[in-house]
């Protein structure tokens, strides 16, 4: 076996979906418990706020953060989003028009939402995107190469695009709804752990299943699993269909309950949405919100 078959061989993360039901289950039978306004606004600070529209131009994107902008004055009871997530070649867009502070410029890269390109392509587009102002580049898991048994190729990819990333965070987004079961999501997550992501992200919310709890789950103990071997701290972003207040309560509650309150902070913990942040505005402020 090769180190990453070795790596996959020695997890004691179960791969079995029906334990992983049972198991997320008793977590949401609870996660009711969390609701609170300290919860709802530690989850408006947790959102990457996205806009990844084919329409999306240099003009748009300029409203969009033009609204981040002006949150500070409208609700400065509130901590402001954890970051702006656009394609990348509007990172600079977001940068020179964002003027608040604590809020990241995220982008999706490396040929998202399907990785289906050169690497050199995929190197360049990181490499390009960090260099226009991006705190953190969200790539695609190679689902392909994945699915052909070659782990070394999939692992040496990531790596050469966290090489491209320098400073800024890589997150890696699995493509949960995709590669479906519990094993394979684990041995995706142990994976781009080995590869050096700074985050597993769930799903891209373009073309297959969102993020689901239980791949959450999954991910989240080969994240706790990865900390106790290495001593590093990766962390976990939920995406793709998460909608409302209730969903992101029990995205929280697998987080607090697998991975502990050291995770629930801004560097560690993230949701990928656009209209969530409305539902959890609007849970905050007790009336229908339409901010965002």
């Amino acid at each position: 076996m090769d180190k990453y078959q070795q790596a996959i061989a020695a997890s004691k993360v179960t791969g079995d979906d029906e334990v992983v039901k049972a198991e997320v289950k008793k977590i949401i039978d609870e996660a009711g418990k969390y609701a609170s306004k300290e919860t709802y606004e530690f989850l408006l600070h947790s959102i990457d706020l996205t806009t990844l529209a084919t329409e999306d131009s240099v003009r748009s994107v300029q409203a969009f953060t033009e609204k981040v902008n002006s949150f500070d004055n409208d609700y400065p009871q509130y901590k402001n989003v954890a970051a702006i997530c656009v394609y990348s070649n509007f990172a600079e867009v977001v940068r020179n028009t964002l003027d608040v502070p604590g809020v990241d410029v995220a982008v999706v890269a490396g040929c998202f939402p399907s990785a289906q390109t050169f690497i050199e392509v995929k190197v360049a587009d990181v490499a390009m995107a960090v260099m226009s102002g991006a705190d953190e580049v969200d790539i695609v898991f190679p689902v392909g190469i994945y699915k052909d048994g070659d782990y070394e190729r999939v692992c040496d990819e990531i790596v050469e695009m966290k090489r491209a990333a320098r400073d800024a965070t890589l997150k890696v987004i699995l493509e949960s709804g995709l590669l479906k079961t519990a094993e394979d999501i684990k041995r995706a997550s142990i994976l781009s752990l080995y590869s050096e992501a700074d985050f597993l992200k769930t799903s891209t919310g373009k073309i297959y299943p969102g993020a689901s709890l239980e791949a959450a789950w999954v991910m989240c103990q080969c994240i706790k699993e990865y900390h106790e071997a290495t001593g590093r701290k990766v962390g976990f972003k939920c995406s793709g269909g998460v909608r409302t207040t209730e969903e992101a309560l029990q995205y929280f509650a697998i987080v607090k309950e697998v991975l502990g309150d050291e995770w629930l902070c801004h560097d560690l913990f993230r949701i990928g949405a656009s209209s969530l942040a409305n539902a959890v505005l609007s849970s905050l402020e007790e009336t229908e919100v339409k901010y965002f």
